[in-house]
């Protein structure tokens, strides 16, 4: 398999596994792709979430008192490959993968059908080790870019980077703007000195009106926040409410393409 997006701008749906439970996050995501979703962010529950706001933060550690693990991460990845091809990167903090195992974790990834791997608080300048195992087992590395990274971080990134490069539209943490940030547009622009895969601009996209503005410049957009507030305010109905939500956001693609160029 390949991280793809198969139209423009592409959605990066972010899911924490665990939320509410295992069997329903795998519901959940199925939706998420069956309403449009071209790639699926399955995170990691982790237990000092630092880049993640406080509904991500909550989805945490709701996943975390069900008991969530990384094996168990992996195997809802397996679930959801019998049933469809769409781009999946494991989205975690680097200690929960080295408490697993560094290579068994990129074996049993690759064994899921897993495409790819976020680590968010891995320095692409310390991520030897990691760039290691994960060409050996043919997994696309993507890392995160600031609007305060300087060209020349941005162009090692854009080297080791490999599916997509995540773009975080403002410093700080995740979770839900009335605005997306100005500065976003500009670092796409920067960036694209430096790549030609697909860029994706994540961190405060929280509605269609959003999406599509954020469309018009970036290959693709990354929700999470959003989707997960979703979950939380539907229970028992959580794979139905972010279907509907997902297709409200990929409701916008056609207008945000038509203006791009």
């Amino acid at each position: 398999m390949a991280i793809q997006f198969h139209k423009r701008p592409g959605l990066v749906a972010y899911i924490t596994c665990g939320d509410p439970d295992l069997e329903t996050t795998i519901d959940i995501i199925l939706a998420a792709v069956e309403a449009g979703a071209d790639v699926i962010e399955l995170g990691v529950p982790f237990s000092d979430p630092v880049a993640d706001g406080p509904v991500i933060q909550a989805a945490s550690e709701r996943a975390l008192a069900g008991k969530t693990s990384v094996r168990d991460v992996l195997e809802v990845a397996r679930a959801v490959r019998k049933q469809t091809d769409v781009g999946m990167i494991v989205f975690s903090y680097m200690n929960p993968l080295l408490r697993y195992g560094l290579e068994k974790f990129c074996t049993d990834a690759a064994s899921a059908g897993v495409d790819g791997v976020l680590v968010t608080d891995l320095p692409v300048e310390e991520s030897g080790p990691y760039l290691t195992a994960m060409t050996k087992h043919q997994l696309d590395p993507v890392f995160l870019v600031a609007p305060t990274s300087p060209d020349v971080r941005l162009k090692m990134i854009a080297e080791k980077s490999r599916g997509f490069v995540y773009a975080v539209s403002r410093t700080g943490v995740t979770g839900t703007r009335q605005e997306v940030a100005g500065d976003a547009k500009e670092l796409v622009n920067r960036l694209r000195k430096y790549t030609k895969l697909p860029i994706a601009v994540g961190f405060g996209v929280s509605n269609a009106e959003q999406f599509a503005e954020v469309g018009r410049f970036a290959d693709a957009v990354v929700v999470g926040s959003a989707i997960m507030q979703r979950v939380f305010d539907h229970p028992g109905d959580e794979a139905e409410a972010v279907k509907t939500f997902v297709r409200g956001l990929t409701s916008a693609m056609k207008p945000a393409a038509a203006r791009r160029g």
